[in-house]
């Protein structure tokens, strides 16, 4: 009897459809398959068979089984897992999923070989060269400088039909891990939590472990340990360590190497096609012993998963925030159960969702109270700028100034820290008023000097900047409005034109291999004051800095985010803890309007515990996370009268339930982007409460117009 196969389809769709297996092609679930929909013809997977009952209605029938790695078991599982607890269609998990799989594999290779034929004179040099083809894989020049012979005398042998070049689709693989290289020593602390790391995973199961080091405690050296016992207690297992930011990806693969002796795998956004697609084949093949990437490397189709690493866990890049929205974090936490795999998230500031776990028990809780070696952590002072404001015109104090000043006489290097890109984050017209936004957006313009631009950084809309004001038609009207990165590296290139300054931001440094040259530069000594936002604030370790200036530490409180207080407490932390990390004592400035607020005198006393349970005792009485759950409704269109009808169905739709509580429609902060008009619901339920059933059950019972788009988020990190 014929099976009817069930296929995922790596589109926005709300289920797998149904064909027919075609007589002789024995599928198996995790098969890539070849699937007609309507005149297309695309990839899909296997995720359910079954044998046809009498009676069905003809299915079309699939047109091959591909010739590429099926998605393991667990894979699969997790794909689906992942779509129903965001409430989104499986085929937006699975297509990224199946990225490293739909990118073209890299180029075969030329290599020499025997062809059993004798050459009619063999010279000493022919000599040479056939006793170092055996076993040789490489291109002609290769074998050439191998044999330490001219180019041409491979030639000739070729010609001759001694030889023959062939093109060879390299095998995906990556070396194993060197476990017996030589480790730098680890302090007794990092040893003890390097030992509790190795007893957990020799548990049987799932389990998570918080590894919660203040900055410089040397956290990535101790889940390299846990790295190298997971690889030593199974020579097949597989390991994945999740990082942030793509700049910190090169200084960690570089630890990697620097510990292991090879290379590991690298998945993010800047791995050209290629790379990713040999990365793909090789993790699914169980040919790539560790993984290091960012949130997307989640959804490998790892063949033997045994350990997660989520290094600073309590990122909010790990967050994806358009698409399929998700965060890493979380789900890793469900991928390591899946895989009956250990999950060791590591922070100098966890999230108050990974405290709150550790406080109750959920994960073990282990603790690096110390700086490694002979460092301190980092004297922390305020400066109130209502006092010491800086001069007219100016955005650095005097305290600040007078200290960099000291620094640099030390010989020693400075911090900028703002967390704000480009000149000034405000262009407005001095003869009306007009404040410059994007088109048919709410988002501000940003001027970006470098470049003479105007940028929106929510839709990506850059224009030239124009000479007239284009609400009035003022010629020269227009002014920049508040600092950014590059106007306070103008003014540290003014006020210390002997210094060597330097810009780190995403518009500065564009791929990884820009970060990591920047990165080495500040290292070495070769950069004097370095101006940066987040992308240098965490993850860093630059041996000579003994000063970081918090330009605008006040930047992040400002808004509606009820998680503002935790991440800017956590910004903060990480950015301070830059300074001071080997030999000399580091000192933080944060300029500041609101020092007596809680998060500033947190930060001065370095209390965070203080702050924790602050916080922790707000977010309890609001029932917020990590007490409560939450999730936004977010529904958009071009027609703003249809948008309000349809949010006032939608709210008279939602279903009541125990434990939960709906707020909304309201408009959202940012009301138009692109176009669309912007309505949100809040949604907040009890922890009892199965969040995402209910978000599903109210899409369920409204049917949005062509015109309406409706986007949930669980567990929301952006209130725009």
């Amino acid at each position: 009897m014929s099976r009817i196969a069930s296929v995922l389809l790596p589109m926005p769709l709300p289920e797998a459809f149904d064909y027919a297996e075609p007589e002789g092609m024995e599928l198996s679930v995790g098969d890539q398959v070849a699937a007609p929909l309507g005149p297309r013809t695309l990839r899909g997977v296997v995720v359910a068979l079954r044998e046809a009952a009498g009676g069905n209605r003809p299915l079309k029938p699939l047109e091959a089984r591909l010739e590429e790695p099926a998605l393991p078991p667990a894979t699969l599982e997790f794909v689906q897992w992942a779509a129903r607890y965001a409430v989104d269609a499986p085929g937006q998990p699975l297509a990224i999923a199946l990225r490293g799989a739909r990118a073209p594999r890299p180029r075969p290779e030329k290599r020499v070989v025997l062809t059993g034929a004798t050459p009619a004179r063999l010279t000493p040099a022919r000599e040479k060269v056939l006793a170092a083809v055996d076993g040789f894989t490489g291109a002609p020049a290769d074998l050439a400088r191998a044999a330490e012979v001219s180019a041409g005398v491979v030639k000739g042998l070729i010609d001759e039909g001694v030889l023959r070049v062939e093109l060879v689709q390299p095998e995906a693989a990556f070396p194993p891990p060197d476990l017996a290289r030589a480790r730098p020593p680890l302090n007794p602390s990092q040893a003890a939590a390097a030992q509790a790391l190795a007893a957990m995973m020799d548990e049987t199961g799932f389990n998570v472990a918080l590894l919660d080091g203040v900055t410089g405690s040397g956290k990535t050296e101790v889940y390299l340990e846990a790295v190298a016992h997971a690889l030593a207690a199974d020579p097949a297992a597989q390991v994945l360590v999740l990082l942030p930011e793509i700049a910190l990806t090169q200084a960690v693969i570089a630890r990697f190497e620097e510990r292991f002796g090879v290379r590991p795998g690298e998945w993010h956004s800047d791995v050209a096609p290629p790379a990713r697609r040999k990365v793909w084949e090789a993790v699914a093949a169980g040919r790539c012993p560790i993984v290091v990437g960012a949130r997307s490397a989640l959804f490998l189709p790892f063949a033997n998963l045994k350990l997660i690493v989520v290094d600073e866990e309590h990122d909010t890049s790990f967050k994806q925030e358009e698409g399929f929205i998700y965060h890493a974090r979380d789900l890793a936490v469900v991928r390591g159960k899946m895989e009956a795999a250990a999950v060791v998230l590591a922070s100098a500031t966890p999230s108050l969702e990974t405290l709150r776990n550790a406080e109750t028990g959920r994960y073990r809780w282990l603790k690096l109270s110390a700086r490694h070696g002979t460092a301190q952590l980092p004297q922390i002072d305020l400066i109130d700028l209502r006092e010491s404001p800086p001069e007219a015109g100016r955005w650095l104090s005097p305290p600040l100034v007078a200290a960099m000043g000291e620094t640099l006489a030390r010989g020693e290097q400075t911090l900028l820290f703002l967390n704000r890109r480009g000149y000034a984050p405000l262009v407005l017209c001095r003869a009306c008023g007009e404040r410059l936004t994007a088109p048919d957006t709410d988002s501000w313009l940003v001027e970006h000097r470098y470049s003479g631009r105007l940028v929106c950084h929510l839709t990506g809309f850059s224009m030239p900047k124009p000479k007239a004001c284009p609400h009035c038609g003022a010629v020269d009207s227009l002014v920049s409005i508040g600092p950014g990165v590059e106007r306070v590296e103008e003014e540290a290139r003014s006020l210390f034109p002997e210094a060597r300054v330097a810009v780190f931001s995403s518009d500065t440094v564009f791929d990884a291999r820009e970060a990591r040259r920047l990165v080495e530069s500040m290292a070495a000594g070769e950069i004097d004051i370095l101006v940066a936002t987040q992308a240098a604030a965490k993850g860093h370790n630059f041996p000579n800095l003994t000063l970081v200036g918090v330009v605008d530490a006040d930047l992040g409180l400002r808004g509606g985010d009820l998680r503002a207080a935790e991440r800017t407490y956590q910004l903060l932390a990480q950015a301070t803890g830059r300074a001071g990390r080997r030999d000399r004592p580091g000192r933080a400035l944060l300029q500041t309007y609101a020092p007596d607020h809680a998060v500033m005198q947190a930060l001065a006393a370095q209390d965070r515990d203080a702050f924790v349970a602050a916080e922790m005792e707000e977010r309890e009485l609001a029932g917020l996370p990590p007490f409560g759950r939450l999730g936004a409704v977010i529904v958009s269109s071009e027609n703003p009268q249809a948008l309000e009808a349809f949010v006032q169905q939608m709210a008279a739709a939602a279903p009541n339930a125990e434990g939960v509580e709906v707020y909304g429609p309201a408009d959202a902060p940012l009301a138009l982007v692109r176009g669309r008009r912007r309505k949100r619901f809040l949604v907040r339920a009890d922890r009892g409460v199965d969040l995402s059933a209910y978000l599903a059950a109210w899409r369920a019972r409204v049917k949005p117009p062509a015109s309406i788009r409706v986007a949930i988020d669980v567990d929301p990190y952006s209130f725009l």
